[in-house]
């Protein structure tokens, strides 16, 4: 029974509550929590130069052509999802977690999932590539700008915020993106390497964050049954905008393989995106709370979507 639970999580997920567990259980602190967020900066940066290093030109080429769909992921990534994230945090019970689940909401869509789940439903896999990287390469902008925008109780972004968000994010990725030509070889012969980094960075970014946010007393402002209610929000969410992409894909008139695309990229949110930009964008004892809807969310995009997935396979082989 328990080896059935945990097999419906990515061993990735297990591994970040455990380093969850670490941070409530030995925090950083003292000269500590400087070198550890130092090194979760440092992270960040080696994270987005890395996405840049990926991101091919050819992909942008030739996602420009297939502008319905890709519209369409767009639309329901970054003006769906922050309504819902606007309307449930503005319910008086969202409670303190409220900023968590709007951020999640301003988010893009994940890279490696989509595409997966779109090759797995037998989809237009070309153009998963496509939508998923436009969705990350224009979240890198849109996300910052939207919470700008929309999480007032943040505070905004101050020029600091702007500086930090240049420096730590645009810079690496676009020096990354300009390095391809001499990097690209590399970077895809070492993927599997390369990818333990990705995910070294997060955890970096996942340990510091939470460390500071329990320090500030992180556990006596959620209770358990303010986990319980972010639980239900994020399933509720993902439930609407799976049945959304579902029914704008047959409104618009996409193919079957395009719709497929709309459904995976459209309805998901990016934790490898979404851990370090709340590193950047919030400070350091709210960061904590705002990552448990993402990691929450993440667990319930993957088990959803695979599910999904396999029937569309298998109704493809009948």
């Amino acid at each position: 029974m328990i080896r059935r639970f945990l097999a419906l999580f990515e061993p990735f997920i297990l591994i970040l509550l455990g380093t969850v567990l670490l941070a409530t259980l030995l925090p950083a602190g003292g000269v500590w929590a400087t070198v550890f967020s130092g090194a979760a900066d440092a992270g960040i940066v080696l994270l987005f130069f890395l996405h840049g290093a990926r991101l091919s030109r050819q992909a942008i080429v030739d996602g420009a052509r297939n502008w319905r769909l890709h519209l369409a992921v767009l639309g329901t990534t970054f003006v769906l999802f922050p309504l819902l994230g606007l309307g449930v945090a503005a319910l008086p019970w969202a409670g303190p977690a409220a900023a968590g689940l709007l951020f999640l909401t301003l988010l893009p869509s994940t890279v490696q999932s989509s595409i997966a789940f779109t090759a797995i439903a037998r989809g237009n896999v070309a153009a998963a590539v496509c939508s998923a990287s436009f969705s990350n390469l224009l979240g890198i902008l849109l996300t910052p700008l939207l919470v700008a925008l929309l999480m007032h109780s943040a505070g905004g972004i101050s020029l600091a915020s702007i500086e930090t968000i240049v420096s730590q994010l645009l810079v690496p990725f676009v020096a990354g993106h300009l390095l391809r030509p001499w990097i690209g070889g590399i970077v895809a012969r070492h993927k599997s390497a390369l990818s333990l980094v990705d995910r070294g960075s997060i955890l970096l970014v996942v340990y510091s964050a939470f460390g500071a946010a329990v320090v500030e007393g992180l556990w006596h402002r959620l209770s358990p049954g303010d986990l319980a209610l972010v639980f239900a929000f994020c399933t509720v969410m993902l439930g609407v905008v799976l049945a959304a992409t579902w029914a704008l894909g047959r409104l618009i008139g996409l193919p079957p393989e395009d719709a497929i695309v709309l459904q995976f990229c459209g309805s998901k949110k990016s934790l490898a995106s979404g851990v370090p930009m709340a590193g950047v964008l919030f400070p350091a004892a709210q960061v904590g709370v705002v990552l448990l809807p993402l990691m929450l969310f993440h667990q319930l995009q993957l088990i959803a979507c695979a599910v999904i997935a396999k029937r569309y396979a298998a109704r493809a082989g009948e």
